[in-house]
């Protein structure tokens, strides 16, 4: 049998990867924290539920404790706020010639990067919608876009080994040589979802409320604005397109971009937002800092401010330190900044 993939975090990305490649025959190996899920996946099996497919498949599992050996192709697959320490686990396991896809939401590929070497760094972005509800149990409430790429913006051998895997899971997976363009595209799709957090409203019935537009609009400039500094050519994926919120756009586009999101929101079964269900429903901690409070400090170091960034961390710490309630209230505070902020424009 060839070598498996490592995937480390069987969560919602992760699992969802890991059953769907399993089950297609690919050798995997899953490593994850919480002993009761590696349990379930490796004994009973991994169910994934919801409209997209329903099966139960068992997949090799173990915990970091376990894990012996080291491996070419591992996939990192943790929360954002996790990847530093993950990193330490798992480098160790990491092959000479081997390589650690990001299969997350953020621009991780700078910390881990910084941590194994670009040379060992592959990218990659995923929007599919998938919960983890518990041991051995994930939602996979939509298909989305699944791109991969070199960081470098080369087109090389073991990125075309990877998007072949990929499209085993997402037939429509895409292999580019503008990896950061794919990231920073979905930073401002990102701080909207933070944002809808602040409520208990669906996503849905957060992008379709008038009087919460200048929030959204807001987001999605200040992102627009520091992926333009940075030189950052940003893509779409499925019909989101974030160059309608570059510097100096008209605001009719990024109007109409806010009422997709409401209708796309609207015809998946996750109607919450991860971030929502590590607020509510797990009372957690969320990956504010590495996927939001980021945007604001490479603002910062590029000279574009961030109001409306910065606030947003704020608000969803206040949220998890118990401050301030999941509540229109918290999210009228954004609000109101926003607005203060383009009448002082």
């Amino acid at each position: 049998m060839s070598e498996p993939i490592l995937i480390w975090g069987a969560g919602a990305i992760g699992g969802t990867l890991g059953a769907y490649w399993a089950r297609a025959g690919v050798p995997v190996l899953l490593v994850d924290v919480v002993p009761g899920h590696v349990e379930a996946c490796r004994t009973r099996g991994l169910s994934t539920t919801g409209p997209v497919a329903e099966f139960r498949q068992v997949v090799p599992a173990v915990t970091p404790q376990e894990l012996d050996g080291r491996y070419r192709r591992i996939v990192l697959a943790v929360k954002a706020g996790a990847t530093e320490a993950a990193l330490a686990a798992l480098k160790p396991h990491l092959a000479e010639d081997g390589f650690v896809l990001s299969a997350q939401n953020g621009l991780n590929e700078l910390a881990i990067a910084r941590a194994v070497g670009e040379r060992r760094t592959l990218g990659c972005f995923v929007n599919f919608g998938a919960d983890w509800l518990g041991d051995g149990e994930i939602l996979y409430g939509n298909r989305g876009a699944v791109v991969v790429g070199e960081i470098d913006g080369s087109v090389s051998e073991r990125a075309a080994e990877m998007h072949r895997l990929l499209k085993l899971f997402e037939p429509d997976s895409i292999l580019t040589d503008n990896i950061w363009g794919y990231l920073w595209g979905k930073l401002a799709y990102g701080a909207m979802l933070f944002a809808t957090a602040l409520t208990d409203d669906s996503m849905s019935a957060n992008f379709a409320d008038p009087q919460r537009l200048p929030g959204w609009l807001a987001l999605g400039r200040e992102v627009g604005a520091v992926a333009s500094k940075r030189g950052i050519t940003s893509l779409g994926f499925g019909e989101f397109d974030p160059t309608v919120f570059a510097p100096g756009a008209p605001e009719g586009p990024q109007v109409a971009t806010i009422a997709w999101l409401a209708d796309y929101t609207s015809r998946t079964a996750k109607t919450h937002s991860g971030i929502w269900r590590d607020l509510a429903v797990r009372k957690r901690r969320t990956e504010v800092d590495p996927q939001i409070g980021i945007i604001a400090t490479l603002g910062c170091e590029a000279g574009v401010a961030t109001p409306a960034l910065e606030t947003l961390v704020s608000l969803i710490h206040d949220i998890e330190e118990g401050r301030r309630p999941m509540a229109f209230e918290t999210l009228k505070v954004l609000i109101d900044r926003c607005r203060s902020v383009s009448t002082a424009a």
